[in-house]
């Protein structure tokens, strides 16, 4: 088992790993302070130090190429709310199909995986439709590429799933069978710290 494998089977950083992903978070969020206006890093980052399993998500977003941000905060539950704010959906999380039954459900070229256990494993939500026009209003996303989003079970019990990309300066949601998998597609997850 390599290292890498092991850190995500514990879900513990090093110490090293700690503090080279908190200063990857916070020059993003310096950088990018139109996501977060009025937030102070030293807050977030107090709350990212108590809670190690939710650093070792942010980890795990950025290590799979989502470049995870803060994109607000909700008062009532003091939790700080991260989002993956890659230009294009994560390179680390493409070419995989919607949910387990739909893996199971394909004959030949199944992919590697699919969205809804990779986000679990990851200790993150895959965003909703709502957070993914949320995103959208913080910057360019999905140019190119399109990201799974939530799907209501109406849907995914008839063998659907529901994706989302920007074009022509407009967010634009989608259908494919579950089963299905592109080059071009991946997902973006939220996390609450």
């Amino acid at each position: 088992m390599t290292k890498e494998n092991a850190i995500r089977n514990n879900k513990e950083l090093s110490q090293e790993q700690r503090e080279d992903i908190l200063k990857v978070l916070k020059a993003r969020f310096e950088k990018n302070i139109n996501r977060h206006e009025g937030l102070e890093w030293d807050n977030i980052q107090a709350k990212l130090e108590v809670n190690t399993e939710k650093l070792w998500s942010l980890h795990e977003m950025e290590r799979t190429g989502g470049e995870p941000d803060v994109v607000g905060y909700d008062q009532e539950k003091d939790e700080y709310l991260f989002y993956d704010c890659s230009a294009e959906s994560p390179k680390g999380r493409r070419s995989v199909c919607y949910d387990r039954a739909a893996l199971e459900s394909r004959k030949n070229h199944k992919p590697e995986n699919n969205v809804i256990d990779m986000a679990t494993d990851m200790g993150i939500e895959l965003l909703t439709e709502e957070q993914y026009r949320e995103l959208q209003k913080l910057g360019n996303f999905d140019l190119k590429t399109s990201s799974w989003v939530q799907t209501p079970s109406a849907i995914r019990e008839l063998g659907g799933a529901l994706f989302c990309d920007c074009r022509f300066g407009h967010v634009f949601v989608y259908h494919n069978g579950a089963d299905s998998y592109y080059a071009a597609r991946g997902f973006r997850g939220s996390l609450r710290v």
